[in-house]
Formats: structure tokens, sequence, C-alpha cells
């Protein structure tokens, strides 16, 4: 199957519901056994094995987990509560005191805070390092490197990263390699074909794509599996199965959504390039970006959130009030990957410490975070051609 038929497909089983056409919602903490025997079988099995306890997952949690790995790759998919706790329950899986985990320094702000915080306090130390760093990361591995984390393109500066290289080196050393694959979905970049072996989703983004849920997702392959499994079991996360079912509502339509959002940003971002007010555009589907080889060679496609710097006399609160307080359909918030579009700036360097931003190919300036929604494409850019008016109106 095509993913477009498997996001329609993957997870549903209509006939064990009386030909119910979406899994049901399954409300449910305490599960019943029928005999002695079945009863101590269930202390035998480990989360998301069977129906045992609600927190380990029910026929809802399963459904939409197999969907998703389905998407995605690998062997088994579980669900998080949000997808912070999608990145960090790794981090607990695959760490323990006296651990070194290597993480790219465009990070995730609020994974950084994790590393800094809860695993520094646990013993482990984490080291930052270049997203463009490529097979030069071999220099920095450790015999206590465990983990390498990856994201591509970065956070608010969308650095693609030669994640093959990466992993193969990881590899080479021991070490467990896990991606935020949030950008590109599961439908626009395939972790498991490119050597990574855990690979996180902020399902709240684009596989619910309705801003009205947050919830993440593990994905591993089948070595990977065992530690996650025994990490989910013992720190008892798990999302609510109404949020399930939304989540579940929204990867039906993943496939039509996408390709929206990839049209709309592309054209949005090309309108930018040409505009006074603007002085770079970051995109990796844009042949000038310095990630668009890498881009072209493993990702499917390209999703609607990426950066652009606006040129100096824009960036002082003056004009940046006048054009975001008065957006008609750009809001300001600080999520993604739903029908809305959102605009924000961002400040790079208060989250980076091993490299500098901008970076000598980037220009200076305030650095913007849009993510183009599923309004049409004309009246998103009428909506940012106002608002860059009323700031030029400041000067």
């Amino acid at each position: 199957m095509k993913d477009g038929t498997r996001a329609i497909h993957a997870g549903r089983r209509p006939h064990d519901f009386s030909g119910v056409v979406n899994p049901p919602v399954m409300h449910a903490s305490t599960i019943l056994f029928p005999t002695l025997e079945a009863l101590r079988g269930s202390r035998r099995m480990r989360s998301g094995d069977g129906h045992t306890y609600g927190v380990h997952g029910t026929t809802t949690t399963f459904a939409l987990e197999e969907a998703i790995r389905a998407l995605e790759g690998g062997y088994r998919t579980r669900l998080q509560c949000s997808g912070l706790a999608a990145c960090t329950l790794p981090l607990l899986a695959y760490l323990g005191a006296g651990d070194h985990l290597l993480m790219l320094d465009s990070v995730y702000g609020p994974v950084r805070a994790f590393c800094e915080g809860m695993l520094k306090r646990m013993g482990v130390e984490t080291t930052y390092y270049d997203p463009l760093i490529g097979t030069g990361i071999a220099e920095m591995m450790r015999p206590n490197t465990k983990v390498v984390w990856v994201e591509s393109p970065g956070s608010w500066t969308f650095e693609v990263q030669d994640i093959p290289a990466i992993a193969e080196v990881a590899h080479a050393h021991g070490a467990t390699v896990v991606m935020d694959n949030t950008w590109a979905s599961p439908l626009y970049f395939k972790p498991f074909e490119h050597g990574v072996d855990v690979s996180v989703q902020a399902v709240t983004k684009y596989i619910a794509g309705h801003s009205d849920l947050v919830m993440g997702s593990v994905s591993c392959t089948e070595e990977a599996y065992p530690a996650m499994q025994r990490a989910q079991q013992e720190t008892g996360i798990c999302p609510s199965p109404d949020d399930v079912f939304l989540a579940m509502r929204g990867i039906r339509t993943i496939h039509a959504r996408l390709p929206r959002h990839w049209e709309s940003g592309l054209k949005v971002a090309e309108w930018l390039m040409g505009r006074d007010e603007v002085a770079q555009v970051m995109h990796p589907a844009l042949p000038h970006d310095r990630g668009h080889a890498l881009w072209k060679r493993d990702f499917l496609g390209a999703s609607s959130l990426f950066g652009f710097v606006l040129a100096p006399p824009m960036c002082n609160d003056a004009a940046l009030s006048a054009m975001l307080d008065s957006m008609r359909l750009h809001g300001m918030g600080f999520s993604w990957g739903g029908f809305e579009s959102l605009l924000i700036p961002v400040d790079p360097p208060s989250i980076r410490s091993a490299t500098r931003w901008p970076r000598p190919d980037v220009a200076e300036g305030q650095v913007m975070r849009i993510h183009v929604g599923l309004e049409d494409v004309d009246d998103i850019i009428a909506d940012l051609s106002d608002g860059f008016d009323r700031a030029r109106a400041t000067f």
C-alpha cells in the first residue's frame, strides 16, 4: 500500500466492532480477568502487549499506535501524553548515571531544559554539537556515549542534518540514534530507512492537525523497543482515550492535508524572498537553502513550518508590534501543525551554546518562525503584505 491508503486503513478492524468504521473510544482503567490463570498471565505482560490495565493501553490506543507505525515504519509505536514526553521518555530509557549524550545545538528548547535539569541531576552529561557536523561527530563520541539525538530540520533555524552519516558513526560506537521527526511527519521522512533507531513525533502537530489536543508518539526498531517498553511501564505515561480518538481522526486526512501545507508553504516562502523587508528565508525545499541537497536526497516532501530573517529596519519593537498585533489570519502561538497560520519572533541565540548564531551564511536580523496553514494562500500572502506595510509605516 502507498501512504495515502495506509493513513486511511491502518489500525482499523471494523468487523471486530460490528462493522463500525472508526475504532471506538474505550474508556478503561480496570480490566477484569475471567480466571485466576488469566489474571496471573496478565502480570507477565509488559505495557502494550495486551489489555491488562488502562494505563498500559486499550483498543483505542493500539489502533492509533498501529496507524502511526504503518506510516513511519519501525517495529512498534507507543503513544505519550505530549510531544515533550515523547522526547524525554527515550532519554530516560537509554541513559543512566555516568552516561554521555550528544545533543544537537538546534534542539527543541524544552528538550534542552530537560537535559540541563533532570538528566544533569541524574548524572548524565550532555554535549551539544553543531547540527551540520555530519561524519565529524566521530570526534565527539566517547566510550560512554549512549545516545546521539538528531532533529532535522532543527528547531527555529532549520538546518538539515546528514542523518545517515551521523547514524553510521553512532552505531559504530554502540550508541542509539533518536530523532525528533515532527517537522516532516511520518509522510515526508522515513527515519528507519536512514539509520534511526527511535523516532519521536509530536502528534499534537501534523498528525492530529487541528490544534485541539496534546500528544506524542515514539516508534522504535525491534532492538530498541524493549528499553522503551520498560520505561513506559515504569513511568505510567499514557494519553487520554478521547484525545487518541481525535488524533486518529486527524491521521486519516494527513495525506490530504500535508501536500496543501507543502505547496502553500513554498509559495509563501518564494513570495517572502522577493520582499525588501526580508533579508533571508530559511526553507530547505528552496534551491538556495544550505540544506536543500540533503533535503532533496532524504526527504519525500516538506512541511509548511520555516523561518525567515527580517531586515534591520523591521527589527525594532514598534515595527514588530505594528506588524503582528493586527494580523487577521496569522496568530501568535507556540504550537504549529494545525489548520491555521501562525507567526512569531524567535531568539535562536537564547537556546544555543555550541554554535554561533547567526551562522556565517545567515543574515543578521530578527528571526521569524512561520507556519503556513490551510487558508487560501493568496489571503495568507495578503495578510503578510498588510503586516509589512504597517511595520514600514513606523519607520
